[in-house]
């Protein structure tokens, strides 16, 4: 039945309602990676330091302006979809000066990635050795800047929020695997910030974004079939055995809450307890800006796992 002129009115009124909330949810994730790489200034590290011969093969050390005392580790890996076509540690340069405000070091990694022109170079096992190695480059350079090794947490956004789980979950690795370490660095708990931790539900969630064979050319499925996730995704890799928070932007469209409940059912199905922390009015890369609400809340969640270390 055709509505009448009284009964249009409500509708109407609905609709406008209707699409004020969807401005306001699309107001809420307006950020892009280029807003970060174009804010100024762009803050600096106190130090740079290579870990192999390549121009990818470096970390940047951001330290507190004042501290006595031997400073607690974050190592953050930025993201960008393990591609090499995609920013680098410009992208997390304001987010590493905000963790470390709160008085730790931070050790910001970049790696070389899918579409990295090097001999001999190969996504996997590289991209992981490379992280793994810049992880461990920490015992060499611990004693010139006052490091505490015995408080070191990883932390990274999008798919370096894979790889800071992954270094994890290093001690998990079968020691038949390439990517095995008798002696990796101890890790004592990880934040993944819209980590795309398991790779294999990734590479079809997330491949709008990342592209439909990322996944696959880093782990190198075409020739590693199904066992190409069991040293590289950390879901296979659970339990953990350490405190694991995920945080997720309710607005995010590359990489969507769904990515860090996924992850916590499985860790609940090994006996494991995974934190998770939604925040409202954040997209993606909100979550690196810590100079909106929702990076400010990232900031302070890693500022709590590093204080929550014994």
């Amino acid at each position: 039945m055709p509505l009448s002129h009284h009964s249009r009115a409500p509708f109407k009124l609905l609709l406008a309602l209707f699409a004020a909330i969807l401005m306001t949810n699309a107001s809420a994730q307006t950020l892009t990676f280029k807003d970060l790489l174009d804010r100024t200034p762009r803050p600096a590290p106190a130090h740079k330091v290579t870990y192999g011969a390549h121009a990818d093969q470096y970390a940047e050390l951001w330290l507190p302006e004042t501290s006595g005392a031997l400073l607690p580790v974050v190592v953050l890996i930025h993201g960008g979809c393990w591609r090499a076509d995609l920013p680098g540690p410009e992208l997390v340069a304001f987010l590493s000066q905000a963790i470390a405000q709160n008085g730790v070091a931070v050790w910001s990694v970049t790696y070389r990635r899918v579409g990295t022109k090097a001999e001999n170079f190969s996504p996997y096992p590289d991209t992981f050795l490379d992280v793994a190695a810049a992880a461990d480059k920490l015992r060499e350079i611990a004693p010139r800047y006052k490091l505490d090794l015995n408080r070191v947490i990883t932390t990274g956004h999008s798919a370096g929020g894979h790889l800071a789980l992954w270094l994890a979950a290093r001690p998990k690795i079968a020691s038949t695997s390439s990517l095995y370490s008798a002696a990796p660095l101890p890790v004592k708990a990880t934040v993944g910030i819209a980590a795309l931790a398991d790779l294999q539900y990734a590479k079809s969630a997330s491949a709008h974004a990342c592209g439909a064979d990322t996944v696959d050319l880093l782990i190198n499925t075409k020739e590693r079939k199904d066992a190409a996730y069991l040293d590289t995704s950390v879901t296979p890799l659970l339990p953990l055995g350490l405190p694991q928070t995920l945080i997720s932007g309710v607005y995010d469209g590359i990489v969507a809450p769904a990515h860090a409940l996924r992850y916590r059912e499985r860790a609940k199905a090994k006996g494991e307890t995974v934190t998770l922390l939604t925040l409202d009015d954040s997209g993606h890369f909100e979550l690196i800006a810590p100079w909106t609400a929702p990076g400010a809340r990232v900031v302070e969640s890693i500022a709590n796992s590093v204080k929550g270390l014994k």
